[in-house]
């Protein structure tokens, strides 16, 4: 259960960067508070899933999660820059956090 809810914090962290960037630095109200909630919710599921995991590996895939996939979804939704260099590096924090989740004892 513990990874299901570190999957479902990594899921809201990639939805909290983009709440942050439809509030334009906070000054577009509704899109700020979405980004307060979801980034909220985003802390709860990880704490709730570091109870069982080890905190290094927790972290370490709630922020590969987050920033892989907010880079996959800004090259695909937002016409991020999609070098070779790029995907690679996105490749590299995936292979990581698989990693993490095959040699973790939990």
């Amino acid at each position: 259960m513990a990874w299901v809810l570190l999957t479902i914090a990594g899921i809201l962290e990639i939805a909290f960067a983009f709440a942050m960037k439809s509030s334009e630095g906070f000054t577009r109200w509704i899109p700020a508070l979405f980004t307060v909630v979801i980034g909220l919710a985003s802390v709860v599921l990880l704490s709730f899933s570091l109870r069982t995991l080890p905190m290094g590996t927790g972290y370490a895939v709630w922020t590969g999660i987050g920033a892989a996939g907010t880079a996959i979804l800004g090259i695909v939704v937002l016409g991020d820059s999609a070098a070779p260099m790029r995907i690679l590096c996105i490749a590299l924090i995936l292979a990581g956090v698989i990693g993490l989740k095959l040699v973790s004892e939990n």
